[in-house]
């Protein structure tokens, strides 16, 4: 089984004015652009009294090697949200209201299609490659998978806050 290392956890939380559609593509392009395989693992929509209310879970993988695989997984939940009407360059366009959350977890995954998983030999040959061996490339695996996380939440603040002034 694949040794996983949780790098980075963070989260954008706002309520604005945005256009989901807008958001939604924007994001799942920006991971495909970065080299990332997404998979929707959840979407589901609930209509309240407030207004709808949106859970989404994606599984974005990147294969840096053969040995190592960044993992980043987005969850959005959206609360209230609304259709309104918002002027921009003089024209009505229809636009979403409501608050966004998005948190964002970034795994490095070790070994992740179990190779050294075979023996007891094999998994103490893993734990001493890891430590000893490509110890430096680990961490600086780290640091760009850490970036990389932290950049999807820039990109996310970005979008909201070019979006919110219509």
């Amino acid at each position: 089984m694949a040794e996983k290392d949780t790098i980075f956890e963070g989260k954008v939380k706002q309520t604005d004015i945005f256009d989901f559609k807008e958001m939604y593509n924007f994001l799942y392009k920006w991971l495909v652009d970065e080299g990332y395989k997404v998979d929707e693992k959840v979407y589901s929509e609930k209509v309240t009294a407030t207004g709808k209310e949106i859970d989404i879970e994606w599984e974005a993988k990147k294969k840096v090697s053969d040995y190592f695989r960044f993992v980043l997984k987005p969850k959005w939940k959206i609360l209230g949200m609304t259709s309104v009407d918002v002027e921009k360059d003089g024209k009505k366009i229809g636009m979403n209201k409501g608050q966004v959350e998005i948190k964002v977890g970034a795994v490095l995954e070790k070994d992740y299609e179990s190779r050294w998983e075979n023996s007891a030999f094999l998994k103490f040959l893993r734990g001493v490659y890891d430590k000893y061996i490509v110890r430096a490339r680990v961490e600086g695996y780290e640091r760009k998978l850490f970036g990389e996380a932290d950049e999807f939440l820039a990109q996310m603040k970005s979008f909201l806050a070019l979006e919110g002034k219509h």
